[in-house]
């Protein structure tokens, strides 16, 4: 049994396509089934680690990015995407898998038009609150259509569309309520807020923090993932922010939070503040209220999408980036984690948001389609 993963490289359909992998394995070996060949098609392997401890056989793609305005790149990605498809369909053909999983964006596509000239089922997973072009367009002839909020929903046909939430990893399911304060070097009497940019950070927000630092170190302790790229630049400016303050230690900033860290994190924490990509559903299977403060130059503006489809649900509270301020980040982290009705009722509604068991989900309709494929 061979089930091709696809998607673009970027952790946002990476990580989901980890999940739905760990879930399969755990799927096969409850089912006593032979152990199925995983593999995942993308430009590159993006965490080969995590490919290796999940047995999934990497093979390279091309794709083309297309580009909603004016660039000399896109004449030279068309071809980049022609010689994607041809490579794609001759991969494809030697390899035929029972299904294709895709995750969508640009990368996906050479695979899943390889799939749907060989006939070869799909399905398909989107993460945001729109659809991407290439899901739309794959929607229309994948047997099966997950979706991550039930916005997206309507952009699918009704018989073959499921709202199954976005898969997260097992090792970020649940926080790690004991010895988190210990590991993280915090004080158990003193609230703490978790900021995140996701693993590369985020620049903007860094510098919004960084600017309310004084005040919220008045109150508050704060985990802060910087980035790995901008860890160095904001140790050096904390310094002259806070100087010689007595608070200073309650500032905690890490370049980069691996799963443990960050399980810590979120067990020891009042509030999350962060992008508004894949994360969220770390945050709502957390039970945490959270400050989401989207990426405006994400692809069709899906960061501002999904953080408003959440925030409906009454689980956070969106701050577009254009209006943040160190007075109005201050102001918002102050009514929610003051306020523990306010807190109680943002943390029940993420947990009612978030869906645990996605990644079981997709894994046994992929499951399913592959055994009757093979028959």
């Amino acid at each position: 049994m061979k089930i091709l993963f696809t998607g673009a490289g970027s952790g946002g359909h990476f990580y989901p396509i980890i999940a739905v992998a760990e879930a399969i394995n755990d799927l096969s070996r409850e089912r006593r089934l032979l152990e199925p060949e995983l593999i995942y098609a993308a430009p590159d392997p993006y965490d080969r680690e995590m490919l290796i401890a999940n047995n999934i056989t990497f093979v390279q793609t091309s794709a083309g990015k297309v580009r909603n305005y004016f660039s000399i790149l896109n004449f030279f990605d068309f071809f980049k995407t022609g010689w994607g498809i041809v490579v794609s369909v001759f991969r494809v053909f030697f390899l035929y898998p029972d299904v294709v999983f895709g995750k969508g964006g640009y990368a996906s596509f050479p695979t899943l038009l390889a799939a749907k000239l060989f006939r070869i089922p799909v399905i398909i997973h989107e993460s945001d609150a729109v659809p991407g072009r290439v899901n739309r367009w794959a929607g229309k002839f994948a047997v099966k259509v997950a979706v991550s909020y039930p916005e997206a929903a309507q952009f699918f046909p009704k018989d073959r569309v499921a709202h199954t939430g976005n898969p997260v990893r097992k090792s970020l399911l649940v926080p790690a309520r004991e010895g988190g304060f210990e590991f993280l070097h915090l004080d158990k009497d003193i609230p703490v807020l978790y900021i995140t940019g996701g693993s590369q950070g985020a620049q903007a927000l860094n510098e919004e923090v960084l600017s309310a630092l004084p005040q919220l170190l008045d109150k508050y302790q704060i985990v802060h993932q910087t980035g790995a790229a901008n860890i160095k630049d904001v140790e050096g400016r904390v310094k002259v922010i806070l100087g010689d303050s007595l608070k200073a230690d309650r500032y905690k900033p890490f370049g980069y939070l691996n799963d443990l860290a960050t399980r810590m994190a979120a067990g020891v924490s009042k509030l999350v503040i962060s992008r508004a990509g894949s994360t969220i559903f770390e945050i709502a299977a957390w039970g945490l209220p959270s400050i989401l403060v989207p990426l405006p130059s994400a692809a069709e503006d899906h960061q501002t999408k999904n953080a408003f489809a959440y925030a409906r649900a009454g689980a956070a509270v969106v701050i577009e980036q254009a209006n943040l301020t160190p007075g109005l980040l201050v102001s918002e982290v102050g009514r929610i984690v003051d306020n523990e009705k306010v807190r109680h009722a943002m943390g029940n509604a993420a947990r009612a948001f978030a869906r645990a068991d996605a990644a079981t989900l997709i894994a046994s309709a992929l499951l399913d389609i592959a055994l009757s494929h093979e028959q």
